[in-house]
């Protein structure tokens, strides 16, 4: 059994169990006493510990990424040692990487879905290098996506501990993948690193393919150094330009010539989201003879020598002509030209008036709010006693006796301490001396429950258990009562196994106790629209099935008068919804009943028409043809006792659609005219077994 699970780190942090592990650290699933939340907790391995500058750097850098604040940055809540070991204690995220849900995906994802998710790392890259922390290991292993379509990156500045290790050993190989030109030299790095990395990966979500791979690290290392990858829209060609743009300039190899920080990368998604069609005034980045003047990301958007294309429209009055000065045709058009940017420059110095004055009026509401505010107001003002160690009841008539009810007291929760006796307060928010102008301040405490009882039970840890397994453990074990809560969808817990509890995994049990259990329902399934697939040929339509996860099955061939080889059926009606993974079955037609092909029917129209021709040069009246259509019922044991539903279509058009009884031993209808395609459906599914007879004599 692993020597952590069931300790108490610091006597707050109980280890539950191992939720993964990597190269340098082990990261369990814990929780945390004090705040009675779930966490997870990183703890150095044992190889690690042995060195004392990784220990330092460990903690140096982990307290810098606890000063972090960003919704798309796994939070870290604490740094500590137990034991000798080194741990910190960071948000748990239930969740799966980003390398696995490409996987789920199938390894390319739609370049809405990239854009979506590459904003979000982004914003992370952002927030960090502002703060002057650089991740150093950006790759999908990092980023988790929550249940929520957000994502989160984790391990903020944890991969500067390693610059130590400069070899690109084996346990490198995952991430050099991602690695930096600067990087795999061995050279410092900065917040550019960082974008080439997020680069990388955007590159592997639109295309489903690393840029560079190889048998060895160092190999790998040496294609970003040296080699060019092959364009994103040469593998998609679905990737707009506008975002192949982007992802090739935070991929570029030359420092110079890459996006100088997140927000310009930011700057253009946003452009890109709004106009998808839109084509960036870059030169290629790529391309060894572009010069940092050609394509600075340090600028905003300055003009290439030679650009993909032109976001400003020239003018039919002017004409580009030697480095960029206009020509005009007449004076006329020159003056027409200043007006125009005089009207220009005075709205941007307009707007520009107006934004001041703006941060102005912001600026000068800052301050009022958190310092004038105080100095102006002369209302009174309460300190916050302190309530440690005395009993609710004790606190409650303080506050009456002593502080003229300006407070009242408020049990947040219970807690076990054996430094404290039973109903003494623990702790309170807000904490003694902090000042309040409230007439009445509500103060939250928790109240000890004393010692904890050696025989006391705990609730078990049932994640990810058998539902039914759970069940006979609680009520055989620990003599509960188990019912259950609605079932729910989760995309990273198989159907039949728990998601959650009440109460939570470790709290105190009594006999007889109700347990709610709550249970997966597996990844929610979104039905799909069945598209129209009658003029289609099989492969066209197998194509069509598999884009939205649908599945062609049989292909069965029937006279028809459509082109030989087009569906004229189709299982699923168009139009309908389908669950992922249907089996939809199709009719192929054989042609036989196209014009200009000898069949039956064919052969009855042809003797007819040559009647009536003989017939109308006798001076008789040519005659209509009526055709009688019957359709046997009950053909085999199976459909006996069933009520049948028959429909007859002649010429595209309906004209019989009935359920029969289920004593019906036959259907008929008749029709008058010439036939040129006839279908008869059976339940849904379309049959040749029936007589088509012309009666008309």
């Amino acid at each position: 059994m692993d020597q952590y699970i069931g300790k108490y780190l610091d006597d707050r942090y109980e280890i539950l169990e191992e939720i993964g592990s990597g190269g340098m650290a082990v990261v369990y699933k814990a929780r945390c006493h004090r705040l009675n939340r779930l966490v997870a907790v990183k703890i150095l391995r044992p190889n690690m510990m042995l060195d004392d500058d990784i220990r330092r750097r460990f903690h140096t850098e982990s307290q810098a990424v606890a000063m972090l604040s960003s919704p798309n940055i796994v939070s870290v809540y604490d740094v500590g040692q137990f034991e000798g070991a080194d741990y910190i204690v960071m948000e748990l995220i239930e969740g799966i990487t980003l390398k696995e849900y490409m996987q789920k995906r199938g390894g390319v994802l739609d370049w809405r879905e990239a854009l979506h998710f590459t904003t979000q790392i982004m914003q992370a890259l952002r927030h960090a290098h502002s703060r002057g922390i650089v991740h150093r290991d950006i790759k999908p292993q990092n980023i988790m996506v929550l249940r929520d379509g957000s994502v989160k990156v984790a391990d903020f500045g944890i991969a500067r501990i390693m610059d130590s290790q400069k070899t690109l050993t084996t346990e490198a190989f995952g991430s050099v993948h991602y690695v930096s030109p600067e990087q795999a030299k061995g050279l410092s790095v900065d917040a550019r690193s960082d974008i080439y990395s997020a680069g990388i990966v955007l590159y592997e979500m639109l295309t489903g393919q690393l840029p560079f791979d190889g048998d060895t690290p160092v190999s790998i290392a040496l294609q970003h150094i040296n080699s060019t990858p092959k364009p994103p829209r040469e593998l998609n060609p679905r990737v707009p330009v506008g975002m192949e743009q982007i992802c090739k300039q935070c991929m570029c190899a030359r420092l110079e010539l890459r996006y100088a920080d997140a927000k310009l990368v930011l700057k253009d998604l946003e452009e890109f989201r709004r106009n998808p069609q839109i084509v960036f005034p870059y030169a290629d980045p790529w391309d060894p003879k572009t010069k940092a003047s050609d394509c600075s990301p340090n600028t905003d958007h300055p003009q290439p020598a030679a650009p993909v294309s032109s976001v400003r429209t020239v003018s039919q009055t002017e004409q580009s002509v030697g480095d960029g000065e206009l020509e005009f045709e007449n004076t006329a058009a020159l003056e027409a030209y200043e007006d125009q940017q005089r009207k220009k420059a005075r709205i941007i110095y307009t707007c520009a008036i107006v934004a001041i004055v703006g941060v102005i009026i912001a600026i000068c509401f800052m301050l009022y709010q958190n310092f004038l505010e105080d100095i102006l107001d002369t209302g009174d003002v309460y300190e916050v006693p302190s309530l440690s160690g005395m009993t609710v009841d004790e606190a409650k008539e303080l506050i009456a006796t002593e502080l003229g009810g300006h407070f009242e007291v408020v049990i947040s929760s219970t807690q076990y301490d054996d430094s404290v006796e039973a109903g003494d307060i623990i702790s309170q928010t807000p904490s003694h001396g902090s000042t309040t102008k409230s007439d009445l301040t509500t103060i939250s405490v928790v109240v000890s429950s004393g010692v904890l009882e050696d025989d006391s039970i705990y609730m078990p840890n049932l994640l990810r258990k058998d539902y039914r397994t759970a069940e006979a453990e609680l009520e055989n074990d620990y003599g509960v009562v188990v019912s259950y809560g609605d079932r729910v969808y989760s995309d990273i817990i198989d159907e039949g196994l728990i998601v959650s509890t009440d109460p939570v995994s470790g709290s105190v049990l009594e006999e007889g106790q109700s347990v709610i259990l709550y249970v997966s329902k597996g990844p929610e399934v979104r039905a799909v629209t069945m598209p129209n697939l009658v003029g289609m040929d099989r492969d066209e339509a197998e194509e069509a099935l598999e884009s939205i996860g649908l599945t062609l099955g049989d292909c069965v061939t029937v006279a028809g008068s459509r082109t030989a080889g087009e569906i004229i059926y189709q299982s699923v009606k168009y139009g309908s919804e389908a669950d992922p993974g249907t089996v939809v079955h199709v009719q192929i037609s054989d042609g036989s009943l196209s014009s200009g092909n000898s069949t039956d029917t064919d052969t009855e129209s042809t003797e007819s028409s040559d009647t009536s021709s003989a017939d109308s040069s006798s001076g008789q009246t040519a005659t209509t043809p009526v055709y009688e259509i019957l359709i046997p019922l009950h053909t085999s044991e199976e459909d006996t006792g069933t009520t049948p539903t028959v429909s007859v279509s002649i010429n595209g058009e309906v004209i019989l659609n009935m359920t029969y009884s289920a004593d019906a031993t036959q259907a008929s209808t008749v029709y008058s005219g010439e036939i040129s395609d006839i279908i008869v459906l059976v339940d849904g599914v379309q049959t040749n077994v029936f007589t088509c007879e012309d009666i008309s004599e």
